[in-house]
C-alpha cells in the first residue's frame, strides 16, 4: 500500500449540475482525465468521494467501513426507496430485514415468477394483436405490474395501467427536478397509502392472503428486537418488491433494442437454450445503463490505497463505470454475450444492481428475480411472438437517469406463435 497521499480533486464549488448533465458517465469521465479510480468532488454542497472498479467495490461493500443509513439524498428516499426501507439500514437491523427478502428467493418462488412472466406476456400480447402498434416499454410495465402484484399477493383491484404508471413514476423520477420529481413523490404517497391499507386488513383478518406471499410474510415480520414492523414500513418494503420488479421494464426495452441491433446474437437464441438466454440478458445488464452509482458514507476514518476516507464522507461507487472498466472487461464497449462463458462470477466486477454478498451485504435482493424475468421475457420476444420493428430512434442518452431508448421501442403487427 502506498503512503498517505493527496486524493485527486475536481475543481469547482459544487459539481452537482455537472453530475446531472453527464449522468452515467460523470465518474467515468473523471476516471479517465484524472487517471485514478478514486477522486474527490463536491456534490449537493458537501465533499464526496467517487470510486470505480472491482477493488473499489470490495472496499465500498465492507460494512465495517461504510454505512447506508444517511447516504441517499432525501429526494431519492421520497421517490425511489421510501423512508425506513432496507436500503438505509446497517448492522443487525439490516441483516435481519434483508433475510426477510432473501427468504423469498428460493427455487419455488423463482420458478413461479418465471411462469407468471410468461402468463402475463401472453395475456397482454393477445390484446396487442388487435392494435397496429404498441410501445414495448410502456406495455412491459403493465406486464410486470401484474407479475409483481400476483407474486407479492397484492390484489390488483385498480386499473393495471394506473398501478404500473404510479410504480413507474417512482423509478423514473429520482434524478428529476420540478414536476417530474413531484409526480414521483405523489405516486409513492398514493401507493404507500394503498398498500398500508392492505397491511391493516391482513392484520385485522379482513383480507385472506396465502401465508407464503410477501404481503402476509412482511405484515407479520418482526424486527431484530422482536417487534412487528409498523404498517408504513411494511408498505415501504412491499413497494421495494413491486417497484424494482416493474423497473425491469427498462432492461426489457434495452433487450428488445439489442435483439434489433445485434441480429446475429438474436439468431443464436432461437433454439431456446437456457444458457444462451442467460448470457444474453447478463450482457444486456452489463452493457446498457441502469443504476448509475450507489451511495454510502464512511462509517469510521480509514486509509485505502494511500488515500484517507474521513468519517461521514459521502461516497459514490460507479456501477455503470465498473461494468465498463477496461481493467475488468475485455472490449467493454462491445456487446458480446459470449464473454459470460468465462466470467468468474465475481460479486465486485459485474454490479449492475450493486455488489457484494446477497445475504449480509447491500447487493440487491431482487437480482435473481431480475434474471428470471428477463430470461423469460427474452424467450417470449424471440420464440413466442412475431412482430415488426419499424424505423425509429433507438438511441439513448447517457445523461438521462434512468436512460431509455428514445422511442421506447415501438413494435407493430404483433402475433403470438
Amino acid at each position: 500500500m502506498r503512503k498517505d497521499q493527496q486524493m485527486p480533486k475536481e475543481e469547482g464549488l459544487d459539481n452537482t449540475v455537472k453530475a446531472l448533465r453527464e449522468g452515467y458517465q460523470f465518474i467515468m469521465n473523471r476516471r479517465h482525465t484524472m487517471h485514478s479510480n478514486v477522486f474527490e468532488t463536491t456534490l449537493l454542497g458537501e465533499k464526496a468521494i467517487c470510486m470505480s472498479g472491482s477493488e473499489a467495490a470490495k472496499v465500498f461493500y465492507d460494512n465495517d467501513k461504510f454505512r447506508r443509513a444517511d447516504a441517499a439524498p432525501t429526494r431519492v428516499n421520497k421517490t425511489l426507496f421510501g423512508q425506513g426501507g432496507v436500503q438505509g439500514l446497517d448492522g443487525e437491523a439490516h441483516h435481519h430485514r434483508k433475510a426477510m427478502f432473501m427468504n423469498l428467493m428460493d427455487t419455488f418462488n423463482l420458478a413461479e415468477i418465471r411462469a407468471l412472466t410468461n402468463k402475463y406476456w401472453m395475456k397482454e400480447a393477445a390484446k396487442w394483436e388487435n392494435q397496429e402498434e404498441v410501445v414495448l416499454y410502456e406495455e412491459s410495465k403493465k406486464v410486470l405490474a401484474q407479475v409483481a402484484c400476483e407474486w407479492v399477493g397484492v390484489p390488483l383491484e385498480e386499473e393495471v395501467t394506473d398501478i404500473s404508471e404510479h410504480l413507474g413514476d417512482m423509478f423514473e423520477s429520482p434524478a428529476a427536478i420540478g414536476p417530474t420529481h413531484w409526480k414521483g413523490r405523489h405516486s409513492r404517497s398514493k401507493l404507500e397509502d394503498w398498500v398500508e391499507d392492505l397491511v391493516k386488513e391482513v392484520r385485522e383478518g379482513k383480507k385472506g392472503v396465502p401465508e407464503g406471499r410477501a404481503l402476509y410474510v412482511f405484515s407479520w415480520h418482526k424486527d431484530h428486537e422482536g417487534e412487528l414492523l409498523d404498517e408504513q414500513t411494511v408498505a415501504v418494503e412491499l413497494l421495494n418488491l413491486l417497484r424494482p420488479m416493474v423497473a425491469i421494464s427498462i432492461y426489457i426495452a434495452f433487450t428488445a433494442q439489442a435483439l434489433e441491433e445485434y441480429p446475429e446474437e438474436a439468431e443464436k437464441l432461437k433454439d431456446g437454450s437456457e444458457d444462451k438466454l442467460h448470457r444474453f440478458i447478463q450482457e444486456v445488464r452489463r452493457y446498457y445503463p441502469f443504476f448509475p452509482f450507489a451511495p454510502a458514507r464512511v462509517d469510521k476514518t480509514f486509509t485505502w490505497d494511500g488515500y484517507e476516507f474521513e468519517e461521514g464522507t459521502l461516497t459514490l461507487l460507479d456501477l455503470y463505470g465498473t461494468n465498463h472498466h477496461p481493467k475488468e472487461w475485455t472490449n467493454p464497449a462491445l456487446f458480446q454475450p459470449e464473454r459470460f462463458l468465462t466470467w468468474d462470477k465475481s460479486p465486485f466486477d459485474f454490479i449492475p444492481q450493486g455488489g457484494g454478498d446477497f445475504t449480509i451485504g447491500h447487493r440487491c435482493a431482487g437480482e435473481w428475480v431480475t434474471i428470471e424475468i428477463l430470461k423469460e421475457s427474452l424467450d417470449v420476444l424471440v420464440n413466442k411472438l412475431d412482430y415488426e420493428v419499424p424505423e425509429q430512434d433507438l438511441s439513448f442518452s447517457m445523461n438521462d437517469m434512468p436512460s431509455l431508448p428514445e422511442s421506447k421501442v415501438i413494435v407493430r403487427n404483433v402475433k403470438r406463435v
